[in-house]
């Protein structure tokens, strides 16, 4: 399904990240609509890099690109020259997903240096190739503050998010001083879907409780989860506000959910439903204080100025899902 008029055939796009969970769906998405489209995804892969938390710096996987028929450049945002291998291509648009995306990641000038330094370096790849650039950002903006979550009202919780305003600041000049530019940034909020498996520890919660279902074990959830409630977002509807982020009314920061808060109970019920079973649930205290309650994306801007309309409810999201969640059950996360 086409999600806007634009024609990407003998297009060059540069996706960075595009090895990870967001960036291989969009690169999947233009290959398969649009097969001349000049696709060149830009990925440093994972490696046996640890952040402080244990869990992996970089998500990139080749598996996610199986498939795949563009061109796959091995680089790293933080390296100049590889992003000089760049200057090769004059890039029509450029999807920009690359970062490191853990929330607890807390090694803040790693966190900075990646995501805000390497910003401003692929703003003026895009300025020399007048490129159209569609940027992640993250809800992780908004830290622990009251649902709906608007544009303009942030309060970010730990460095990752502050580093998404920080871009999203940077975006935002940028574009007054080139007013000639498309330079979108979406917050996504919780997203799920295909390509997430290889994220490991930080993968949804929906592949892991379907997992746990899977291995007929009681889905396990904090104490209260009919009360922990968030805006989970298909990866399908993130694919769409990508692409319509294209061809916006007006440059900016826009939230990419549903709009619609459900809780983690929900989760777990309706994984349970789909997949017939009746293990109960298994509930554990939550250990982290001052835990965010409830996400809900106010998307009326995003509707107004990108005319995005979510397609996924979380039960059409889960339904859509279960069989890569069945075919992914056992699987070796290395």
């Amino acid at each position: 399904m086409k999600h806007n008029d634009i024609d990407f055939n003998n297009k060059t796009i540069l996706i960075t990240g595009g090895a990870g969970f967001i960036g291989s769906n969009i690169a999947f998405y233009l290959q398969d609509n649009y097969p001349n489209a000049n696709i060149i995804i830009f990925d440093c892969f994972r490696n046996n890099k640890l952040l402080l938390n244990g869990n992996l710096i970089s998500y990139g996987h080749y598996k996610n690109l199986i498939g795949f028929k563009g061109q796959v450049v091995c680089g790293n945002i933080n390296n100049k020259d590889d992003l000089l291998f760049l200057d090769k291509y004059k890039f029509d648009y450029i999807f920009h997903q690359a970062a490191i995306s853990d929330t607890r990641a807390y090694n803040q000038e790693m966190v900075m240096r990646t995501n805000v330094n390497s910003f401003h370096d692929l703003l003026e790849i895009a300025k020399k190739n007048q490129s159209t650039m569609i940027y992640a950002s993250s809800a992780a903006t908004y830290g622990r503050l009251p649902a709906p979550q608007v544009v303009g009202n942030e309060s970010p919780e730990n460095p990752y998010g502050y580093s998404k305003l920080l871009m999203d600041q940077i975006a935002s000049r940028f574009a007054l001083e080139n007013p000639n530019m498309t330079i979108v940034g979406l917050r996504f909020f919780n997203v799920y879907g295909p390509g997430e498996f290889y994220k490991a520890k930080t993968s949804s919660m929906i592949i892991q409780l379907g997992h746990q279902i899977l291995d007929n074990t009681p889905p396990a959830l904090f104490e209260n989860s009919n009360q922990i409630l968030r805006d989970f977002v298909y990866i399908e509807d993130v694919i769409q506000a990508n692409i319509l982020a294209c061809t916006p009314k007006r440059n900016g920061t826009y939230n990419v959910g549903t709009g619609v808060s459900r809780s983690f109970q929900d989760v777990a019920d309706i994984l349970q439903a789909e997949l017939d079973t009746n293990l109960k649930t298994k509930y554990f205290p939550n250990p982290y204080d001052g835990y965010q309650l409830n996400t809900q994306a106010d998307i009326t801007l995003t509707k107004e100025n990108l005319n995005y309309v979510p397609n996924f409810s979380l039960e059409k999201g889960i339904r859509n899902y279960l069989s890569e969640i069945k075919n992914l059950y056992g699987e070796d996360i290395l």
